[in-house]
């Protein structure tokens, strides 16, 4: 099993977007599992209490309630997350353009979303 580490854009994406192929992404991409880093409910939380973003944040956290959490703390969730990635290698779920560049020139792994579908990115 190998961990996907998410990030608060696409778990947003995942939960309140109708995703055409998730239940064929298993097949495509391997045994894989969705984790949600501690930083990201907490900036998931942070959200709820912003008005624009509220209704999004708290689809989005219980959405992610009975998804396995990985320790990985910080300030800002794409700072930690490109810190672990560093240390431990890994694959990242996210649709942020730097983030996604970070990851790749750390050699992670980056799955994303085209046209609500999942996408493996290389």
């Amino acid at each position: 099993m190998v961990d996907v580490i998410c990030d608060t854009s696409f778990l947003i994406h995942l939960a309140t977007r109708n995703i055409k192929n998730l239940d064929s992404i298993y097949s495509e991409i391997g045994n894989i599992e969705f984790v949600v880093p501690l930083v990201v409910l907490n900036e998931l939380e942070q959200l709820t209490k912003n008005q624009n973003k509220q209704d999004d944040a708290s689809k989005t956290l219980e959405f992610v309630r009975d998804m396995k959490n990985i320790e990985i703390l910080g300030k800002f969730a794409d700072n930690a997350i490109s810190e672990y990635i560093q240390k431990h290698g890994g694959m990242v779920a996210t649709m942020d353009n730097e983030l996604k560049n970070k990851i790749k020139n750390l050699n992670g792994t980056i799955i994303s979303f085209s046209n609500d579908k999942i996408v493996l990115e290389s």
